[in-house]
């Protein structure tokens, strides 16, 4: 027989709680039917404007009526209030879920013969057994209305005309035009000569950032670790300062230094009776600049990655390979390079990835300039990031911003899974499981 479990069941699937309360966990079912009152209470007043919030972002916008402005509806507040009310019906719905399974798993258990656990015995299962779940629920939320709420309304953006001058509110409306702005970006000539000409900067600019620092860091940690240098641990701390500073710092300080008109390379230059070089306002010139200062700052990290690798590499894989007369290039192609790859390919592939976003380098050293005039709002040396960064505070052009916000995650996600996947390290993890 099942029918506490099937009564249990159906209750519960008419009101929160009731299910609960037939199982005689009195205290858990009344908590459940708060729950469901406010739940409801909350979204009959608010649910039907958040649709309709989202439907139309707004009808009226801000007017001038007999000399006094009337407020109107505002689009993005609308959209954020409509995402945050779906957002918690989403909650309602998986608690209204829980609900449901929690009732049916008790009457089951009551058909079974056993007892229905007390509320005080359900807080001390809750403690032993499903603390973590229990203790990941408040954070679980911050996450959710914190951290994917916003991530969703960029998304949204993408899909809006909202941009300057015409639809940036009160004074006007936004409204939804679909894939309008991604056409635009990849096909309108204005703005898809530029896009195409930065993500192909971007690109070529991770994969060099990418590559000089991993293999800088290698170069420096291999000669480090050989037998005959001396101080190893003093050439360690002077190589890592570059790191320990500050990169807001040292970035700062490498703009000076490569201006121009009065950096100090350049007086150097001329006092050897050189000319100058235009490092930061040549297109060429600024991208060869930001990728050398980026190894500046980023082979200590690599360094020390990689002599960390170095330190658990057996010796005996070194005493084998002497043995059948390995030189010592065939020693480090055998077993230093492929033992290095194994174990920093995840950490190279966020590296490449971290690249591609490398806010910091660009917008410190150059500012994406120097200006190109064919470009709309970029520089010969902005990345997508720093594109976007342009694009949402100083022209308000908050759809194309939120497009390629939507790209670089994209391009970043599929590339880090794909390479991810491939590496020994992931597959051969993969075996063990």
């Amino acid at each position: 027989m099942s029918r506490h479990r099937m009564r249990a069941t159906i209750l519960s699937v008419l009101s929160m709680g009731l299910g609960q309360i037939y199982n005689r966990q009195i205290i858990k079912g009344l908590l459940f039917f708060i729950f469901e009152i406010f739940s409801f209470t909350y979204l009959l007043r608010n649910l039907p404007t958040a649709i309709w919030g989202i439907v139309t972002l707004g009808e009226v916008p801000r007017r001038l009526v007999k000399g006094k402005w009337l407020d109107g509806d505002h689009s993005i507040f609308l959209m954020i209030q409509s995402l945050i009310v779906l957002l918690f019906l989403v909650v309602v719905i998986v608690a209204y879920i829980m609900n449901i399974r929690d009732a049916n798993k008790i009457g089951k258990q009551r058909d079974e013969g056993k007892q229905a656990h007390s509320f005080k015995e359900t807080i001390r299962y809750i403690l032993d057994y499903k603390f973590a779940v229990a203790f990941l629920t408040v954070p679980g939320m911050g996450i959710l209305f914190f951290t994917i709420m916003p991530i969703i309304f960029m998304i949204l953006l993408a899909f809006t005309n909202y941009s300057a001058p015409k639809h940036i509110p009160p004074a006007m409306l936004v409204d939804w035009v679909g894939f309008d702005t991604f056409k635009s970006l990849v096909s309108l000539k204005t703005w898809s000569h530029t896009f195409y000409g930065v993500l192909t900067w971007t690109i070529i600019w991770a994969v060099l950032s990418t590559v000089t620092t991993y293999f800088g860091g290698l170069l420096v940690a291999l000669l480090i670790n050989q037998k005959g240098i001396r101080f190893k641990g003093f050439w360690r701390t002077i190589l890592i300062l570059p790191y320990a500073i500050p990169q807001l710092i040292s970035l700062l300080i490498m703009r000076n230094m490569f201006n121009g008109e009065f950096g100090p390379i350049n007086q150097y230059f001329r006092y050897f009776g050189l000319e100058g070089l235009p490092w930061l306002t040549d297109e060429f010139w600024a991208r060869v600049t930001v990728i050398v200062v980026n190894m500046w700052v980023g082979i200590p990290v690599s360094m020390l990655l990689i002599m960390g690798v170095l330190t658990t590499i057996p010796r005996d894989m070194y005493e084998a390979a002497e043995v059948d007369g390995a030189t010592g290039y065939q020693k480090f192609k055998i077993v230093t390079l492929p033992m290095i790859l194994f174990t920093t390919a995840p950490t190279l592939i966020m590296q490449f990835a971290g690249n591609i976003n490398n806010f910091n380098a660009i917008f410190l050293l150059t500012g994406g300039d120097p200006v190109k005039g064919d470009y709309q709002y970029a520089g010969a040396t902005d990345l997508l990031v720093t594109w976007l960064y342009k694009l949402t505070l100083s022209q308000n052009r908050y759809n194309m911003a939120s497009a390629i916000g939507i790209i670089i995650f994209l391009l970043i996600a599929s590339f880090s899974i794909y390479n991810y996947r491939r590496t020994k390290s992931f597959k051969e993890e993969d075996m063990i499981q």
